[in-house]
């Protein structure tokens, strides 16, 4: 690739919301500035943290720094940033992240195409103290990365990751911006407003795409405690909640389509695998990975119908919205 190394009509939008990840914010930020064609700005939205806010002020020169105006959580925080960018295209980079140095220009080249209304790209995990051999690379989605059975080649996509993404300014604003209903708020793990605004956009602009492109990548940073199997099937469940929401506001068929492909194609042969490898002796961890994947599946699907049951609040687990064990409970 042989862009010249002067700066893109692009504006990179970087969210946080606690000081914990500081050392990781300051590296997704060095990691914008080291692209071999850089951002027009790069732009720091904080989520409803002044410590955080003023420390960014007083600390970073060259980044905007600017405090969520709107709804609490990453949806609004984002919607914040769009607000901001005088750009063109807006790329969107989480804070626990670090792009490889050709990512914006991996992601900008495909938007020649001016059916393209959004790129994304490959997120890899970067574990804190290694996989856990549970936890199989088709799960990888649960950890906010690109899981096993995405394409491995420029391809069209239903939607993209949220912490690698791009848009052009002219759809986030058009749909009206990310769905603030969806979306993380602290630690709770909702999600799925990447989903939800992509099905959005395709529908508001017939014969339009969404593009897929593995070789814009950047690496996700997963601490261990989000290797465990309790995370696992909490995430699972807050996905299941979270598919339902979406499919209430895009319809079921659009909601749900890759998911379908994904259960019949991706995980039979997961569990295939996971089983074979335990009893040829190739890896003692294959049946507890193939047990996982069931699991995840079972619990995903459960969310699922009660996200379809309870039209009112966001059904989530108590004990990823405040760390404690406890029953289910309603969240509004």
């Amino acid at each position: 690739m042989t862009r010249p190394a002067d700066a893109l009509d692009v504006s990179v939008v970087i969210c946080s919301y606690t000081e914990d990840r500081w050392d990781m914010l300051m590296a997704a930020v060095d990691s914008v500035r080291a692209q071999t064609v850089r951002p027009r700005q790069t732009i720091v939205v904080v989520d409803y943290n002044s410590d955080l806010y003023k420390r960014l002020i007083f600390t970073v020169s060259d980044v905007v720094i600017l405090e969520n105006t709107g709804a609490k959580g990453l949806s609004g925080a984002r919607n914040t940033g769009v607000s901001a960018a005088t750009t063109g295209i807006v790329a969107f980079l989480d804070d626990d992240a670090q792009a490889a140095p050709d990512w914006l220009e991996r992601l900008t080249a495909l938007y020649d195409d001016p059916d393209v209304l959004a790129v994304g790209g490959r997120v890899d995990p970067d574990w804190e103290g290694g996989r856990p051999g549970y936890f199989a690379q088709e799960l990888d989605w649960i950890v906010g990365c690109s899981h096993r059975g995405l394409p491995k080649v420029a391809a069209e996509v239903r939607n993209v990751i949220g912490a690698n993404m791009s848009f052009r300014s002219e759809v986030l604003t058009g749909v009206g911006g990310f769905n603030t209903a969806l979306g993380r708020q602290d630690t709770l793990p909702l999600g799925c407003e990447e989903t939800e605004i992509c099905i959005r956009a395709v529908i508001g602009s017939p014969g339009s795409r969404i593009v897929y492109e593995p070789e814009a990548r950047v690496r996700h940073f997963v601490p261990a405690a989000r290797g465990s199997l309790k995370y696992m099937l909490s995430r699972s469940w807050s996905e299941g909640i979270s598919k339902a929401q979406v499919s209430k506001v895009v319809g079921h068929k659009r909601a749900l389509g890759p998911e379908r492909r994904y259960v019949r194609r991706v995980l039979p042969r997961a569990v295939f695998m996971g089983v074979k490898d335990w009893l040829t002796g190739k890896d003692k961890d294959g049946l507890g990975r193939a047990a996982t994947v069931v699991a995840v599946l079972a619990v995903t699907t459960f969310g699922y119908v009660q996200g379809r049951r309870f039209p009112g609040g966001t059904l989530a687990p108590e004990s990823v919205h405040d760390g404690s064990a406890g029953s289910w409970r309603e969240v509004s």
